[in-house]
């Protein structure tokens, strides 16, 4: 008899129609527990109907992400002024990642602010087969950095998971679908819901199947509407609704899907 189906996600960027998407699927697959590892609102048209779906799913726990974070204190990703004092060729980047967090913090109410602050760090559970499952954003302790990738290095991912113990570590943040095994451990990148890195744009997710007989993992892919996603950053006020936009077009795809490391989707 089944105990548990975990579905779990991260990076879903205030893209409402991919995780309607992905939580149809989940639905479908018999999930009924969620766990979303990070990056909730920023980078996408609607912050406020995706948290609120996000709020809404069954038995739902959440990861802090580095673009939460940026949106709740003001921090913001690479270049900072000192930066930009010392090269002023920065100054459109600077100015448009300023914008973009801006536009997404005043797009949420004080409640919704709030809510992301106290978002944990990490989850936690033991699986029926003795198992520990540790949910992540993109390292342990913290919500930024490299990140789980099929090409970083074994050393590079001890380095990453350092002190560490858990034997399943799930985390989302690079947008790369990943299945690695370092010693004992199995290390896993969910990939993302929304702004695709990869040749292939569909929404990516995992989920994880545990009762008496052990836990199984597997990796889904989702299709979802890319021009509604077109739609909504139109009609948004957006500041960076363009950028956006070519996440949504494959006009920024940097890796194969299919590399060493990548796993093997279930359709």
């Amino acid at each position: 008899m089944r105990s548990l189906r975990l579905g779990l996600i991260s990076d879903v960027h205030g893209n409402r129609a991919a995780l309607d998407a992905v939580v149809a699927d989940g639905s479908r697959a018999g999930v009924t527990t969620w766990w979303v590892l990070g990056d909730l609102v920023a980078l996408g048209p609607e912050p406020v109907p995706t948290l609120e779906r996000l709020a809404d799913l069954a038995n739902v726990r959440f990861v802090r992400g580095n673009t939460d974070r940026y949106v709740v204190t003001g921090e913001r990703p690479w270049p900072h002024a000192a930066d930009v004092e010392k090269d002023e060729s920065l100054r459109t980047l600077f100015d448009a990642i300023e914008a973009s967090f801006s536009w997404t913090r005043n797009s949420l109410s004080a409640d919704s602010l709030a809510f992301l602050a106290g978002l944990p760090s990490d989850q936690r559970i033991r699986l029926s087969d003795g198992a520990t499952l540790l949910g992540i954003h993109a390292s342990v302790g913290s919500d930024d950095g490299p990140g789980i990738t099929p090409h970083a290095s074994d050393e590079d991912l001890a380095t990453l998971l350092a002190g560490e113990d858990a034997d399943l570590i799930c985390g989302g943040h690079t947008h790369q679908p990943t299945d690695r095994r370092l010693n004992d451990q199995r290390i896993v990148n969910l990939g993302s819901v929304s702004n695709p890195i990869t040749s292939d744009l569909r929404a990516s997710y995992v989920v994880v199947d545990d009762d008496s007989g052990g836990h199984v993992l597997s990796h889904r892919r989702v299709a979802y509407d890319h021009d509604e996603v077109l739609t909504q950053l139109r009609r948004s006020s957006h500041p960076e609704a363009r950028y956006l936009g070519s996440f949504q077009r494959g006009e920024q795809v940097r890796y194969p899907a299919d590399r060493p490391h990548a796993p093997t989707l279930v359709e």
